[in-house]
């Protein structure tokens, strides 16, 4: 029997995701429950390796995000305006986690965490590439995590 994440989990874990460094009693007041529930639910969730004993860092994979992807995303730049739209429209898109405004070819690099490649896809078709806005992508579908690191500071 494995360990099920409800939805005050879910809450806790979106918190977490959102600012790590976030407090316990922070967490207690916008789920309206008490500080000592909160911590024992994170305890549970760092004994099922849903979230890291150290960083407090969801685990995405446990979650079952078990794709990751970076897009490249052209987009038609008939205005300024057209720009900061598509921008809101894939902001609200939860599955996309990070998104870079960068030179060359395409406009924006998205981070997109999703369930499949199914689901990855239904993503890219249903709600990225459905803006009119939107003239083309490119996915590259991430095999493995070499390494991940902070910048030394010196």
């Amino acid at each position: 029997m494995g360990f099920h994440v409800d939805g005050l989990d879910r809450k806790i874990l979106l918190f977490l995701y959102k600012d790590v460094r976030i407090s316990v009693a922070e967490i207690a007041r916008n789920c309206n429950v008490t500080g000592s529930a909160i911590h024992q639910r994170i305890q549970k969730l760092v004994e099922n390796k849903i979230i890291d004993k150290k960083t407090y860092k969801p685990n995405i994979k446990t979650l079952g995000y078990n794709t990751l992807a970076f897009v490249g995303v052209q987009i038609n730049l008939v205005e300024q305006r057209t720009h900061i739209q598509v921008f809101e429209h894939l902001k609200s898109i939860p599955e996309i986690v990070e998104l870079h405004n960068i030179t060359g070819k395409y406009s924006f690099l998205l981070k997109i965490y999703a369930k499949s490649n199914e689901h990855l896809k239904n993503l890219l078709v249903d709600k990225i590439q459905s803006v009119v806005e939107v003239v083309g992508t490119e996915t590259f579908i991430s095999l493995e995590e070499g390494f991940s690191r902070s910048l030394p500071f010196e």
